[in-house]
């Protein structure tokens, strides 16, 4: 049963569409495949978990869209939000 859900491919974070409790396995579609993981922790329903390790400073990837960068090293099935997750504008002027 799905209890998660990745909108692109190349998102490095999924969404609990249900309450998810550490240890639980985290089942989402990718691609048109079933993929798991357990969870390292407990997730609220509609927040984010790592889809797989992020290194500190990679970008966070959620619905195709850059949302932050990783404050820490974030390991696979880990809760993603404010504690490791730090804020990141791009510069647009500078894109031209």
């Amino acid at each position: 049963m799905l209890n998660a859900m990745i909108v692109e491919p190349k998102d490095n974070v999924i969404v609990a569409i249900e309450p998810i409790k550490k240890g639980d396995t985290v089942t989402y579609m990718c691609e048109g495949a079933e993929k798991t993981l357990t969870a390292l922790e407990d997730i609220t329903i509609y927040h984010k978990l790592a889809a797989c390790d992020i290194a500190k400073g990679e970008p966070i990837s959620k619905y195709g869209e850059h949302i932050g960068l990783a404050a820490r090293d974030i390991k696979m099935g880990e809760h993603v939000h404010c504690h490791n997750l730090e804020e990141h504008r791009e510069n647009l002027d500078a894109k031209g």
